[in-house]
């Protein structure tokens, strides 16, 4: 949920008007469900997909039908040469250290429970290259952002926030902290 609250809250900054919609494929890894999902979303006038599944099938649906998209866990370049913006990669090393270092605890008997974010300032993901339809003042922005994140240096709040019933939820307020994001998630996530 965090992930689809950032697409759009990002896509809400280039144009409020935006509107996302989400499709549940209900797993991580189902390319035909994944690929039902894509078509489904550009049958209905979707202008870019965005997901959180880790195949390859919505990048190739894009590249198909000449839609923008992002992929998801890896560099899907190669499925999608001429559509991918750019995508979350996934980097093993940065979930490797984050289990040696909680296996560490527990033989050291200093472990607690604990929810462990970890993103692009830890080492966990990282953003791929940018695909050839970015344009250089998006590439720069995008850049000053990821370079907040790994700083922790303070962003701008895209507050007030309200949820589904109206109630308040993050305030409006000139700057907050950044946190490093576990995941982008998008159209369709798991």
């Amino acid at each position: 949920m965090a992930g689809i609250n950032a697409v759009t809250l990002a896509a809400h900054e280039i144009d409020p008007s935006i509107q996302v919609r989400v499709i549940w494929v209900n797993g991580g890894y189902d390319p035909g469900r994944e690929e039902d999902a894509a078509k489904a979303h550009i049958d209905q006038g979707a202008g870019i997909i965005v997901q959180h599944t880790d195949s390859r099938a919505a990048v190739q649906v894009a590249e198909e039908r000449g839609l923008m998209a992002f992929g998801q866990a890896s560099d899907m370049r190669r499925f999608g040469p001429n559509v991918q913006l750019t995508a979350i990669v996934d980097r093993q090393l940065g979930r490797l250290y984050c289990y040696v270092s909680r296996a560490r605890a527990v033989l050291n008997g200093i472990w607690k429970s604990h929810a462990v974010w970890m993103g692009i300032k830890d080492g966990a993901v990282e953003i791929a290259p940018y695909g050839p339809k970015v344009p250089e003042a998006v590439r720069k922005a995008a850049d000053a952002v990821e370079d907040g994140i790994v700083a922790g240096t303070p962003t701008r709040s895209p507050g007030p926030i309200k949820d589904q019933k109206g109630v308040e939820r993050d305030p409006a307020g000139p700057v907050r902290p950044t946190r490093s994001s576990k995941r982008w998630i998008g159209r369709f996530p798991a």
